[in-house]
C-alpha cells in the first residue's frame, strides 16, 4: 500500500447536513496548501448507481469523464477542487454486492460461505483504497452517505473501523453532527451530538474531529462540554455555521483551523502557506456584482432544485465571471402554454431548457423554445433542451407537422430526433446510454460556440440515447438552423445554432458538468454575458 492517508467523513442526527460541502471545503484547503487530494462518496443504497433513479428521489445524476453515473456530491468535489473525478470516486452498496456476487459465481471464494464480514467489508475496503494505491494522492477523503445508525450504513462503518486499525496514524474520522437551537428556551442543545457519537463508539469508532452544524454561534463552554462527553480534543470541536453561499465554507473552515488540525493529526507539515487568492477573487466578484439578470430555468423537476444542481452552480460561476448576480426563475414546464408563455417569460433575460427524459412537460418546453426564437431572447438548450429546439423549429419553420422525437412519439411522421443506431435493441436502462466525455469539432464560421470556446476541438460529457436525425440536416441548414459542432467519428450533431438570432444555442452534451469555481464554463459565461443589461440595451 502507498503512504496515502485517509480521512473518513461520517454524519449523525439527520441527513443533508452538508457532508459533501464539508469534505469539499477541507479538500480545497488541503489542496491550497500544496497537497494532492481527492474525494470519494460511499452511497448505502442498493442501486448500482443513481442512473435509474428519479431526480425526485436523489436529485441530479452527475456524470464523470469516464462515463460513470454518480451522486451529485461528485459535482461539488469537482467544482471545489477543479479536478475531474471518475468511477472510482463513487461506490454504492449495489455495486459492492454485485461485485461480490460475481466473484462468488466465478468461484473466486473457493467454496467458502460468503458473508458481510469479511467479504463485503473487504470489497468496501478495496474500493476505498483504489484511489490511493497508485500513490497519486497524499490524502483521500471518503464521505459516507446517510447517518450513523442507519442499517444500510453498517457495513461501511465496520469497514472504516477495520481500516482505522490497519492504517493507524494514516487515518482519521471527522464526524459531522447537528447542534439544534430551541427557540422556546433560547438554547443550543448538544444531546443529539452526544447520542450520535455514542452510536459511532458502539460501532467501534472514536471520532478524531467533530464538526457541529449550527445556525447560531457556539461558544467555548459548549465546545468544552461536547469535547468532554465525546472524548475529543477541545480544539478538534469545530463549528460549521450557516453561510450565504457554499463557496464561503472553505474560508469558515480555515478560520476554525480545520485543515491545520487535520494535518497535525495525520503527521503532515501544517506550516505550508495557504494560497486561496483565486478563490477569494471569485468570492469578491460573487459578493460585489455590478448588475443582475434573471434566467428562466425550465424543467419538470423544478420543485427540487437539486435536480438541476450543476446548472444552477454553473450559472453562479458564470455570473461571477461577468460580475453580475444571476437570479434563477424556476419554471415548471407543465405550467407553460401558448396563451400564458408571454406572461411567464416576460421578466426573464435568458432562457435555459433543462435536460430530462420522457414526454411530461414537453409541450411547455417546445412553447418556451418558440418564444425564445421568435422574440430574440437568449436561449441555451441542454441535451433534451437542444432536441426541443430542433422539434420546435421543424414544426413551426420547416412546417413538418407532427415532427417529434421517437422517444416521445415512436410513430411520428418526421423523426427529427431519433434513437442512436447502437441503442436499438437495448432493453436495460442502467448504464446503457451514451455516457462520458466525447470529442466535438466546432465549425469556424463565427458561431457563438466557437466564440465562446475559442478553439476548434472540445471534449464534453454526455448522457442520452437520442440524437439529431441527419436525414433532415439540409432542410434545417436551408431554413436557418445550423449544426456548428459535430462528433468527428460518428458525424453526430452536437451543437445547433440560429445565426440570425442574438444567442440561440442547443447542445446535445452537458456543459454544466465541467463548470468549476476556477474554470467557469465558456458557454455559460457567453450566455450570461449576452443577457447583461448593457448588452441588451446595446
Amino acid at each position: 500500500m502507498s503512504d496515502t492517508s485517509y480521512i473518513f467523513v461520517t454524519g449523525g442526527v439527520t441527513s443533508s447536513l452538508g457532508k459533501g460541502i464539508l469534505a469539499s471545503s477541507l479538500a480545497k484547503l488541503l489542496q491550497s496548501r500544496g497537497y494532492t487530494v481527492t474525494i470519494q462518496k460511499l452511497d448505502p443504497y442498493i442501486n448500482v448507481d443513481p442512473g435509474t433513479l428519479n431526480p425526485y428521489e436523489h436529485g441530479e445524476c452527475f456524470v464523470t469523464e469516464d462515463g460513470a453515473e454518480t451522486d451529485l456530491d461528485l459535482g461539488h468535489y469537482e467544482r471545489f477542487l477543479n479536478e475531474p473525478t471518475s468511477q472510482a470516486n463513487n461506490v454504492t452498496t449495489g455495486g459492492i454486492y454485485q461485485s461480490v456476487i460475481n466473484k462468488e459465481r466465478r468461484g473466486d471464494y473457493l467454496g467458502k460461505t460468503v458473508q458481510i464480514i469479511p467479504h463485503i467489508t473487504d470489497e468496501i475496503k478495496r474500493r476505498i483504497k483504489i484511489l490511493g494505491t497508485k500513490g497519486k494522492y497524499d490524502i483521500v477523503i471518503t464521505e459516507i452517505g446517510g447517518t450513523v445508525g442507519d442499517i444500510e450504513s453498517l457495513p461501511y462503518i465496520e469497514s472504516v473501523r477495520q481500516l482505522k486499525r490497519e492504517l493507524g496514524t494514516r487515518s482519521l474520522v471527522i464526524h459531522l453532527t447537528l447542534v439544534p437551537y430551541l427557540a422556546a428556551t433560547g438554547e443550543l442543545k448538544t444531546k443529539p451530538t452526544q447520542h450520535s457519537v455514542k452510536l459511532l463508539l458502539e460501532a467501534g469508532i472514536q471520532p478524531d474531529i467533530l464538526v457541529l452544524r449550527t445556525e447560531h454561534e457556539i461558544d467555548f463552554s459548549i465546545r468544552e462540554k461536547v469535547a468532554l462527553f465525546c472524548n475529543v480534543d477541545s480544539e478538534a470541536v469545530i463549528q460549521s455555521i450557516n453561510v450565504s453561499t457554499i463557496y464561503e465554507v472553505p474560508l469558515k473552515m480555515r478560520d476554525e483551523k480545520l485543515d491545520t488540525i487535520v494535518l497535525k493529526k495525520l503527521g503532515f507539515d501544517s506550516n505550508q502557506e495557504l494560497d486561496m487568492k483565486a478563490w477569494n477573487d471569485f468570492l469578491s466578484r460573487l459578493n460585489n456584482p455590478k448588475s443582475s439578470v434573471t434566467i428562466g430555468l425550465i424543467g419538470k423537476y423544478v420543485e427540487l432544485h437539486d435536480a438541476y444542481k450543476s446548472i444552477a452552480e454553473a450559472l453562479v460561476h458564470a455570473g461571477a465571471a461577468n460580475e453580475c448576480i444571476v437570479n434563477i426563475k424556476w419554471i415548471h414546464s407543465e405550467t407553460i402554454e401558448k396563451d400564458n408563455v408571454s406572461k411567464i417569460l416576460a421578466d426573464v433575460d435568458g432562457i435555459i431548457v433543462a435536460p430530462g427524459f420522457g414526454h411530461r412537460g414537453m409541450n411547455g418546453k417546445i412553447t418556451a423554445a418558440k418564444f425564445a426564437r421568435e422574440n430574440n431572447v437568449p436561449y441555451l438548450g441542454i441535451c433534451l433542451g437542444m432536441q426541443v429546439a430542433v422539434i420546435e423549429f421543424a414544426r413551426n419553420v420547416l412546417n413538418l407537422t407532427g415532427a417529434d422525437s421517437t422517444e416521445m412519439n415512436p410513430k411520428t411522421p418526421f423523426p427529427v430526433i431519433d434513437l442512436m443506431e447502437h441503442q436499438k435493441g437495448i432493453t436495460n436502462y442502467g448504464g446503457t446510454m451514451r455516457l462520458g466525455s466525447y470529442e466535438c469539432r466546432l465549425i469556424e464560421n463565427g458561431s457563438h460556440s466557437f466564440y465562446s470556446y475559442n478553439k476548434l476541438t472540445i471534449f464534453e460529457r454526455h448522457r442520452h440515447r437520442y440524437e439529431f436525425n441527419d436525414n433532415y440536416i439540409n432542410q434545417f441548414i436551408e431554413a436557418g438552423m445550423e449544426p456548428v459542432g459535430v462528433n468527428p467519428e460518428t458525424n453526430l450533431v452536437e451543437i445547433i445554432e440560429i445565426p440570425q438570432h442574438k444567442w440561440f444555442v442547443g447542445v446535445q452534451f452537458h456543459p454544466e458538468y465541467q463548470s468549476t469555481v476556477l474554470n467557469p464554463h465558456p458557454l455559460f459565461i457567453d450566455f450570461i454575458k449576452t443577457t447583461l443589461p448593457e448588452i441588451q440595451n446595446g
